[in-house]
């Protein structure tokens, strides 16, 4: 068994998100469903990028986004993604690199471009993403690597199942982490991914999964036909620890024998890009530091406050003194 050399190793889409304003007549435009995540082609994501002005460019992806955040925070984090060796490419990987994240995987040299992600944000700070998977969805358990789990936890993206070999590689990673000792946890990433792969989803969580981050309308999705209260409950049977999120209504921990309610924090909500990505950050930080749960869980919406008053799925305040300074 190896010793834990990182405290998580996420394994995730690497794309690189580009944030822009649009008025909510550009979504009827394009047809594109408010508060969705839409897989397109390139064709679209072209047309939808020359269509609107970026506010910002940075690297991105849902478990990438968790592990810069916890290395913001002070923990230590890698990343397994698959890029092309293009500019998006080496932006992705010196954005990660530049925050800490050990991300060194072998760029392609051919195939397609590196993935990108055009994060719409309407006046109402709601988000819809048009996501156009790249490079990425050829990821394989030929890019996973034993030496690499060696992390106290290591973190799967729910997206990753639109890939070929997404399911493989998902059973893959955790037959490696449960050898070197790691915890296996999971985010469900989308409504929308979870109504693709239901059934895969709850078989993998069943047989695999220690720790699942998920939302209301995920957990919903998961359990179709069910109130909240029963679904919640059912997902928690699944896992040793599911952690619920339910915007202003604050998050929801549940563990053997334990339930615990966090209260949001309240903050102007400028983009709510990367609420859920953040929170698990703060979560996992708290985690792999043997903090107690609802500890984790009062730094997560610390975490997830700071990201939602702002632009972006990167935290450009200091997390550590705004987490110091909210929970002493």
């Amino acid at each position: 068994m190896n010793q834990p050399r990182i405290d998580v190793l996420g394994i995730g889409n690497a794309i690189v998100d580009i944030v822009a304003e649009v008025e909510e007549s550009f979504l009827a435009d394009f047809d594109l469903a408010k508060d969705s995540m839409h897989l397109v082609d390139h064709g679209m994501a072209t047309r939808l990028l020359d269509a609107c002005e970026p506010v910002t460019m940075m690297s991105g992806g849902s478990v990438a986004n968790t592990i810069a955040g916890l290395a913001a925070i002070g923990g230590s984090g890698g990343f397994v993604g698959r890029v092309k060796d293009d500019m998006l490419g080496q932006r992705f990987a010196g954005d990660l690199n530049s925050q800490g994240v050990d991300f060194a995987a072998r760029a392609a040299a051919d195939g397609p471009e590196t993935g990108r992600s055009l994060v719409l944000v309407t006046p109402d700070s709601h988000r819809t993403m048009c996501t156009w998977l790249g490079a990425s969805l050829h990821i394989g358990v030929a890019d996973l690597a034993a030496d690499s789990m060696a992390a106290r936890v290591v973190l799967l993206e729910g997206y990753l199942l639109d890939a070929p070999e997404g399911l493989e590689v998902f059973s893959k990673a955790a037959l490696m982490a449960a050898a070197a000792g790691a915890k296996v946890a999971m985010s469900l990433s989308d409504a929308a991914c979870v109504d693709r792969h239901r059934d895969d989803l709850r078989a993998f969580l069943h047989h695999h999964v220690d720790i699942v981050f998920a939302n209301e309308a995920e957990t919903l999705s998961l359990f179709p036909g069910e109130t909240f209260a029963v679904a919640s409950g059912c997902l928690a049977e699944e896992v040793s620890i599911a952690v619920i999120t339910r915007s202003e209504k604050g998050s929801m921990v549940f563990s053997p024998g334990s339930v615990f309610e966090i209260e949001s924090v309240t903050t102007k909500v400028i983009d709510a890009t990367g609420a859920g990505d953040l929170y698990a950050a703060g979560f996992l930080y708290g985690y792999t530091q043997d903090l107690s749960l609802d500890r984790a869980a009062r730094i997560a919406s610390v975490c997830a406050s700071e990201v939602i008053g702002q632009f972006g799925a990167r935290v450009t305040n200091d997390l550590r003194a705004s987490i110091a300074r909210t929970l002493g």
